[in-house]
Formats: C-alpha cells, structure tokens, sequence
C-alpha cells in the first residue's frame, strides 16, 4: 500500500486468486501507477516465469513468500524441510538471480526480504522457517556488498509480532497447547512486548517502501527488527 501511495507500478502475486485479485483492486484506488495481480506459486519456476512475464525489469523486489507453520522439529519429515528451505531461502535467491543484473545495468535496483525476528531470536516451532530465513541472510551478506556500488541494495526487514492472520494462527496454536482461550494468549503474547502492543502492518510497510527508496541507497546488507523491542540484543 505504501508503495502504491508513492505512484510505483506495483505487480502483486499470491496463490488465492479472491483474495490477490482483492488486494489489487484495493491497490488501485491508492496508485496513479499500474496495479498487475499474477496467480500463481512463486515458490515454481513457473510462478516465477508469470511474475516476469508481468514485469520483465523490476526496479524493485519484494520477497515475502509463505514459510512453514509452527511445528516440533521431530514431526518434520525430509521433505517438509526440503520445502521449507525452497520457500524460504532458494526462492527469493532465484528471483534475486533474474532480477539483478538488470537493476546493475540500470544503476538502481531495491531488493528487500521480509524474513522474521525469528533469525535473531529462538522461537520453538519455528525451526524450519528460522534456519531457512536465516540461511537466506548469510548467503546475501556477501551478495547485497558485491553490488551496492551499482547502486542496487539488498536488505531484511524481520518481523516480531505483527497484526496479522499468521500471528493470530500462532496465538490459536499456543492458546489449544496451553489450554487457555485465544485472549489470554493474546495478552500473554503482548505482555512480552516492551512497546505492550501488537505491530501493524501499516508501520511495517512503511519501512519497507523507505527501504525501496532512492533515500535509502546508502543501506544495504542489513537486517531491520519491526518489533517493538521484543529482541533483547543491544546490539
């Protein structure tokens, strides 16, 4: 949305075609640019081929694909966790591949993905998302510093706990787990909070379309906590 108010042409993929076709239709009304909704898994070459077809010269990428729900690590067979590293580490490198050597062409180039507080801070059941999050990250550290002199930035923003549908299946999960009602569990989660709240996806999306600005191209290879102090690290 952010991006949308600030007149990019946006080009928005999902796998629900209601809901992505929604989500453009909402996109439209903020944009004086052009609003594509593409329907398919980005997680297959072929979801990624539709996505380029779309826009074949992306000045701006956006990795925010699904990862693995909360699980035991016991319970995860080879292939769950073959799929998860798919979904959260060898896809955005794959589309960061296709996209990149045409932003150095054309000295500009915002690449931003959206991992989880979960690469710095242990969260149980999460295990398969967080190494491959946090896989994803050390294989661009080198990446983001080989091409920032093109101008092109490489940069994480990771999540605490947000406002969305994800973090209210989490809440559900650990309210059955506990035996408690998804209130209490709720407040458990924000009690934990120093900000004693829950993030929004508004201010999220804000960093996000900073982090995809030209103000920001002094930025790069980094990782940024939207948390509300949630990580205890000084550093």
């Amino acid at each position: 949305m952010h991006l949308a108010e600030a007149g990019c042409n946006i080009v928005v993929n999902g796998r629900n075609e209601a809901v992505t076709m929604a989500t453009a239709e909402e996109l439209d009304k903020l944009s004086s640019g052009k609003v594509t909704a593409v329907i398919a898994d980005v997680s297959t070459l072929d979801g990624q081929a539709k996505l380029l077809d779309a826009c074949p010269s992306p000045d701006i990428l956006v990795n925010n694909n699904g990862g693995p729900p909360l699980r035991d690590f016991r319970e995860l067979s080879r292939e769950d966790m073959l799929e998860g590293v798919t979904q959260n580490m060898v896809t955005p490198i794959e589309l960061i591949q296709k996209v990149i050597d045409g932003m150095i062409e054309r000295k500009f180039g915002r690449i931003v993905n959206i991992t989880s507080l979960s690469v710095y801070t242990a969260i149980p059941g999460l295990d398969l998302s967080s190494g491959a999050r946090a896989g994803l990250t050390s294989f661009l550290a080198g990446v983001a510093r080989s091409v920032a002199s093109n101008n092109v930035t490489i940069n994480q923003i990771l999540p605490g706990k947000m406002d969305t549908d994800r973090l209210r299946s989490g809440i559900a999960f650990s309210a059955e787990k506990q035996g408690i009602s998804k209130e209490e569990s709720e407040q458990q989660t924000i009690s934990e909070i120093p900000a004693k709240r829950l993030g929004t996806p508004d201010e999220f999306g804000a960093l996000c379309a900073f982090l995809c600005s030209t103000h920001a191209g002094y930025l790069t290879g980094k990782n940024y906590l939207v948390d509300g102090g949630l990580n205890q690290s000084a550093f």
